[in-house]
């Protein structure tokens, strides 16, 4: 795939914003405008995923491949008395984050952190609840890397892995060609179920709403 170039006076339209932002690890201007992008562009659907959560007081919560940092944002305005933990790989999405969630930073309530899902820098059992949004397309080694969330989850918490598309025969001409052209990794809902079960979550239930291809994995320990 050529990558898309900006000629000198050009107004940049959104493919080319993402191909020079990089979906799977933003960075520069055109990255950080693709973050600030997408915390509208996933509002919708990752409200609609937290709908299966009920965040209670005390809990602990990780949002991996933590972007632009609006979803921090909104569950640390949810819960007065949580802790929050954002982490990403990419050095301009940290720096987003913190930026969005400045004054929650400033008070104590939720920190941002540079690091993998193929190695989340934490110990076993530190968060009551996990979840990640539009971000495992792009994880390293799927199975492996769940295995991860499950280690530092709390018995009795909960993981939510949300993506506004799954494989199915009604995926659009647009999402295909993202597909094809990012290189996601796009499992079918039985595909989603079965890593869930390799990674070894006892519970596992998938959500999806009627008239799209939203999809939200939830995964019990």
């Amino acid at each position: 795939m050529a990558a898309a170039e900006i000629q000198e006076g050009e107004v940049p339209n959104e493919r080319s914003v993402t191909e020079l932002g990089n979906p799977r690890k933003p960075e520069g201007d055109f990255g950080r405008e693709m973050l600030r992008r997408m915390n509208v562009t996933h509002y919708e659907v990752t409200g609609w995923a937290l709908g299966f959560w009920q965040l209670e007081a005390g809990d602990t919560v990780l949002d991996i491949g933590c972007g632009g940092g609006l979803t921090l944002k909104r569950l640390a305005a949810s819960l007065v008395n949580g802790r929050f933990v954002g982490l990403d790989y990419s050095e301009t999405a940290v720096m987003e984050a913190a930026l969005q969630n400045e004054g929650e930073i400033a008070a104590g309530k939720t920190r941002i952190l540079l690091g993998s899902v193929a190695s989340l820098p934490f110990a076993a059992g530190s968060f009551s609840k996990v979840l990640t949004v539009e971000s495992f397309y792009f994880w390293p080694k799927p199975a492996a890397n769940l295995r991860e969330v499950l280690r530092v989850l709390k018995p009795g918490g909960t993981f939510l892995l949300v993506a506004d598309i799954y494989q199915t025969s009604d995926l659009s001409a647009h999402a295909l060609e993202n597909i094809r052209r990012y290189g996601l990794f796009n499992p079918t809902l039985e595909g989603f179920e079965a890593l869930f079960r390799e990674a070894g979550f006892p519970k596992i239930a998938v959500h999806t709403r009627p008239g799209t291809t939203w999809v939200c994995v939830e995964g019990g320990k």
